[in-house]
């Protein structure tokens, strides 16, 4: 990785952290000279734009997400129902064949409260951290986080509503998920209960399809109300402690989206899709420091963008490794 990248990296981590993406202070000569090229050729822009409206949109990433996302959790659903001890517990602790599985920031929530570090623990969780390395920290959001999907629908009806004008999307200050996730580490510190757990979306959804519904689903209700009428994914973009635990993961994934600048044209359709569009501050005109730069590790790996991009420009890869299909 060249110094400009790593640069570049290092701010994309604090942009995890809710510091607002800014223009590169230094671009590779390599890069500059495709920035020259596209900003003087009409001919080329005609050309992309003629190929936009012709691309035909696909869902392929977004179709193996889903099915990864219903597969999981079905599993639990099913290993309970069926007594067939597959995947036994729930997402914040289970049993995979066997094997302990601890979710990070439920290990982490539950050893602040215990003042701690509990070695019955230690197992489960070393093991969640090996894989949601390798697999790429918060594509633990996207494609399996059953909270995600609903969001997801819920997306599609505050868009189709932001596109008649009945409601609008109010944004937030990102510094307020690093805060929260604070908060919840300090409350877990000081009253000896794991409060996050309590309000958690993502846990409450997954007992209550292992174990049937409960009050606390008016709570992810209320989620979803707020985010179809009044901020976009509001949850997963300004307050999830999870997806924060599962960013600093990402920092060593090898797995990651690749952005290609002499293939893209700036349409910017990309961003329109992102769950965290502040990953993608890079694909804007003029702010690649190379020829090829790896989006930052807030990125969910969800794929919208790679599946949106009619140029190929945005593609899977795992560090090291030839790109994904």
């Amino acid at each position: 990785m060249s110094a400009l990248l790593k640069r570049r990296f290092v701010d994309q981590i604090k942009v995890m952290f809710g510091a607002e993406p800014s223009k590169p202070k230094e671009i590779s000569p390599a890069a500059q000279q495709i920035h020259f090229y596209k900003k003087g050729n009409r001919d080329l822009i005609a050309e992309n734009l003629h190929a936009r409206a012709h691309a035909g949109h696909s869902n392929k990433w977004r179709n193996r997400r889903w099915a990864t996302l219903i597969f999981a959790n079905l599993l639990f659903t099913l290993s309970f129902f069926l007594d067939i001890q597959i995947l036994e517990g729930a997402l914040t602790a289970s049993r995979f064949v066997g094997f302990h599985l601890i979710d990070l920031n439920s290990a982490l929530q539950v050893m602040l409260a215990h003042k701690h570090i509990i070695n019955n623990l230690l197992i489960g969780t070393g093991t969640v951290l090996v894989l949601w390395v390798l697999l790429g920290g918060r594509t633990f959001c996207s494609w399996v986080c059953p909270y995600h999907l609903l969001a997801e629908w819920a997306e599609k009806i505050h868009l189709y509503l932001a596109k008649k004008k009945l409601v609008t999307d109010q944004t937030m200050d990102r510094r307020l998920r690093t805060v929260f996730w604070a908060i919840f580490a300090l409350l877990a510190l000081a009253t000896g209960y794991t409060v996050y757990e309590a309000i958690s979306p993502t846990g409450i959804l997954s007992r209550a399809l292992i174990y049937g519904p409960g009050l606390a689903l008016l709570w992810v209700l209320a989620l979803l109300f707020f985010e179809v009428f009044f901020s976009r994914r509001a949850w997963c973009r300004y307050a999830c402690p999870i997806g924060l635990t599962y960013g600093v993961v990402g920092i060593v994934s090898p797995v990651r989206i690749i952005y290609k600048l002499d293939a893209c044209f700036h349409e910017g359709d990309c961003r329109k899709v992102c769950l965290v569009p502040h990953v993608l501050d890079t694909v804007i005109k003029g702010r690649a420091v190379e020829k090829e730069v790896p989006i930052g590790p807030d990125c969910t790996r969800c794929g919208l963008c790679v599946d949106t991009c009619p140029t190929g420009s945005l593609s899977f890869e795992v560090k090291g490794l030839s790109k994904l299909a």
